[in-house]
Formats: C-alpha cells, structure tokens, sequence
C-alpha cells in the first residue's frame, strides 16, 4: 500500500470549531497508553488502563512521558485533554491526521505535529503516520495513529540510563523524540536511493511498462517525503529560536543539530527528485532506442527481400516464351542468384555498421 489515503474530511463539515472527528484511516484496535516515569535515580513504567491516569503527572517530581497508540476514539483523547486542560482545538488537531507538521506555544504547553516515515520496498511504498506532542513543564505526550514507532532507541536509553536524557527535564524528551523522528528520514532516504539505484540499472537494460510504474510511484512518495519534511524544517528553527518558556537554553544547541538534519534531508529528497525526473527521460530514451534497432531490423529485412521479390515477380508473370523456364537448371540457378543477392547485401550492411 503506498501513501495512506485520508478519509472522514467530509464529517467535519458544518461542526463547530473544538468538535472532535477523526481523520485518517478508520481503525478498530483498541487505544494503548502507556507511561513512563523517571528521573536521574527512577525509571518507572505501567501501561494505564484509562485517561485518568494522566493525573499521574500532577505534582509528580521528575519527567513523565505519556504514550498513546491511536486517536481515532476521540473519548480518550477528549479526557487526556480534559485532565491536562489542553485547548479544545489542540485535541482537534491532534486527532485530524491530516495536519502540517507545526509548532504553537500556549505558554502552558507547546503543541508539536511532526510526521513519521516508514519505506516498504516491496511494493507497499511511503508509509505516513501524524506525531503529536505535547510538551509541559514536567511532561511529554505523544499521540500516534497506531502502535509501533520509532522511539525504541529513546526508551532504551532512559531505562539503560544512558547519555544525558535521565538528567535533562522534559524539553530533552521532547528534542530526543523529533531527533529519533527526523533520524528515521534518513533510513527511507538511504531505502529510496537503493531503489532509484536499482531502477537506473534496469532502465538501460531492460525497459518495462511496469518501470514507468515504478518511478511515477517513486515521485509521488518524494512529493510526500518532501511535504513532511519541509515544514518540519521551520518547526526545528522556530523551536531553536528559544521562544518558548519550556525550552531551556541548553536545548537549544541541540535543536539546532536537528534543524541541521532537516537541511540534509530537503538537499536529498531535492536531489532524488531531480534523479527521478531524469529516469523518466532515460526510460523514453531507452524505449526510443529499443524501438529504433527494432525498425532497423525490419527495414534491413525489408530491403534484403525488395530484391527477391523483384526477381520472384519476374519468373511468375507466366509468359509463354521465358527460356529460364525451359531450362532444366533454371529453377536452382534463380535460387542461387536471389541467395547471392542477399548474402551480398548483408555483407555489405555489416561493412557498413548497420548491424
């Protein structure tokens, strides 16, 4: 399945602003939270069996990390919200999953939308799924469209207590996470690039309807590509800017890395953009070419039998006074001559180079 198709735009239509409706692909699997809680000595961790959990955080010392696999139950969006009282059109964005990637302060808290990628070579294509955060004092929430991430090296590192996430506060958490976010663009750039790299390989030996497919699926995933990392491109230097109370200042040298990363990806994505345009006249010149050694063959036939028919012609036309045709060597002799005649004529195309 290529880049997932949004669906469930029309039900919002006529809704006051703050209605929660999901947009996206319609799920029934139930919605996981889990939360992990930790500080430098701590780490403590438990899957919460509802919202209410999310009282948890409430004068709770250390960093808290609450996890939510899937927004399409906009009940248990609407009471995490409730408990944190988040803005009511925060939780609209958050469970519209067709958003840009953005940033916006409410000075309580900072809002994040970020995208995550995944890369199916095997005909299933760019995967998309929307990541909300949200980013308190003491706390990071991160709503996902399903179960599975890529923040397992984050996970690792605060129950290994590795680096310096245990010591750092909540705006470290947040970094870690659009770190392990913009990281992950790398492996479905370095995925893409072995494909294109592939493509080009059988573009010059062996063309096929279904290559054309192929590129134009590839160009449609670097549009996505390009959609989701561009804007994520500001939310990094609006972020590294420092203009959020929640942010400390010594984040802000590591958001610059990341605002980094994202200059990378965009010179990338520009850069197999302009591959793939290439392929597509590679493919039309291969084909051109392909077709032309075909009409090459067939007009070199073609010209070696205009002969031979012309000789053929001759000793049909039936005439009653033709010695040929009295001749008892008559018949093998124009065979040899019409023989001669073409061997003459091959001789003399490859001399020639036209095979």
């Amino acid at each position: 399945m290529r880049v997932l198709q949004i669906r469930g735009r029309a039900r919002k239509s006529g809704l006051p602003p703050g209605t929660l409706v999901h947009v996206g692909q319609d799920r029934t699997e139930p919605v996981r939270i889990t939360v992990m809680a930790y500080d430098e000595e701590r780490v403590e961790e438990k899957e919460a069996t509802g919202a209410g959990d999310c009282f948890l955080l409430a004068g709770r010392p250390g960093v808290t990390w609450i996890n939510v696999d899937g927004v399409h139950q906009t009940d248990i969006v609407e009471r995490v919200g409730e408990c944190l009282q988040i803005h009511p059109l925060v939780l609209e964005d958050i469970v519209n999953t067709d958003q840009r990637p953005k940033v916006e302060d409410f000075d309580d808290y900072v809002f994040l939308v970020a995208r995550m990628l995944r890369y199916d070579g095997d005909g299933g294509g760019l995967q998309v799924e929307q990541i909300s955060l949200l980013l308190g004092p003491n706390y990071v929430i991160s709503f996902q469209e399903k179960p599975g991430d890529v923040f397992d090296p984050v996970r690792e590192r605060i129950r290994n207590s590795r680096g310096r996430i245990r010591r750092m506060g909540a705006d470290y958490l947040a970094y870690a996470l659009l770190d392990a976010l913009v990281d992950s663009y790398f492996l479905v750039l370095e995925q893409i690039g072995e494909e294109i790299e592939t493509i080009e390989d059988r573009l010059v030996t062996d063309p096929r309807p279904d290559t054309l497919q192929t590129i134009h699926d590839l160009k449609r995933d670097t549009v996505f590509l390009r959609k989701s990392v561009w804007p994520l491109r500001e939310v990094a230097s609006s972020l590294e800017r420092g203009e959020t109370s929640l942010i400390g200042e010594e984040i802000l040298i590591y958001l610059r890395d990341v605002y980094s990363h994202t200059i990378q990806v965009m010179d990338t994505v520009e850069t197999f953009r302009d591959m793939i345009s290439g392929m597509l006249d590679i493919y039309l010149s291969s084909i051109s070419n392909r077709m032309n050694e075909v009409m090459k063959v067939l007009t070199i036939i073609a010209t070696i039998f205009i002969p031979l028919t012309l000789i053929a012609g001759i000793y049909g036309m039936n005439f009653q006074y033709m010695p040929e045709l009295s001749s008892r060597w008559g018949y093998p002799a124009v065979w040899l001559v019409m023989l001669a005649v073409a061997a003459v004529m091959l001789i003399y195309f490859r001399r020639k180079k036209w095979l």
